[in-house]
């Protein structure tokens, strides 16, 4: 059995680097990623990244407060149907959207990915359909509750059935946040999203207590894939190549 990885950012956004981190300073821009999974049994998308509004009209798209909060870096060609398209594979033809959670720069592209079914936290899915939640939580239903079908899961979850794709629950940073552990052929790879945005985040230990499980799974030999962090993603391969 051979499962593929691939890796994509899809614009970027800039913000006070304080927001992100207790003790950084001035801004910082950073990546917005996105991962395709290849498996035997079907193919899935791990996050999506911005909607292409938001490279016309941010502050439509996003409201004011965010957009004022992040400036957008995002040009046609980046959305996450444009980066598929470019590696010859068809947005209209997955299986599956991994959503981490519902922030806007992780779930925007779900409306380019029409035909899958969205995989998530049910806790993650009862926090964004209550309204009062939502709204504190910034989360926007019309980047997610888009008439996929929807898989709802609590906790751990083999997605293939395999052991080879597994969401692990992170919550925290949203209610119902999760990271996911690809088993590749060569190594373990830890997509961590938003529970561990930088490196130096889980270096200095700066971690909440529900995400030291990624520094278990470091520890064991995982190579954990930061979220946002701008330094690290100069390493990673992107698209066409695949991670090894």
């Amino acid at each position: 059995m051979t499962v593929k990885l691939y890796a994509f950012t899809c614009g970027t956004v800039t913000g006070e680097f304080a927001r992100l981190m207790e003790g950084g300073e001035d801004d910082i821009t950073l990546p917005i990623p996105a991962f395709l999974i290849e498996h035997p049994k079907g193919r899935a998308l791990f996050d999506t990244g911005l909607h292409p509004d938001c490279q016309r009209d941010p502050v439509g798209r996003l409201g004011e407060r965010l957009a004022g909060l992040f400036r957008i870096g995002f040009a046609p060609g980046e959305e996450i149907s444009a980066r598929l398209e470019a590696i010859d594979c068809d947005p209209g033809k997955f299986d599956l959207i991994i959503n981490s959670h519902f922030h806007f720069d992780h779930v925007g592209g779900n409306a380019l990915i029409p035909n899958a079914t969205t995989l998530v936290q049910r806790r993650e899915w009862d926090a964004g359909m209550d309204p009062e939640t939502a709204r504190k939580r910034g989360f926007n239903p019309r980047d997610f509750d888009l008439g996929h079908q929807l898989r709802l899961v609590d906790g751990e979850h083999d997605v293939f059935g395999d052991g080879s794709v597994k969401c692990l629950p992170t919550y925290g940073h949203t209610p119902g946040h999760q990271s996911l552990r690809v088993r590749l052929s060569t190594s373990d790879i830890v997509l961590a999203a938003d529970a561990c945005y930088f490196c130096q985040t889980l270096r200095e230990r700066r971690l909440p207590r529900y995400v030291y499980e990624l520094e278990a799974l470091e520890q064991g030999g995982a190579r954990v894939y930061f979220g946002h962090d701008p330094e690290f993603w100069q390493t990673v391969p992107q698209a066409p190549a695949s991670i090894a």
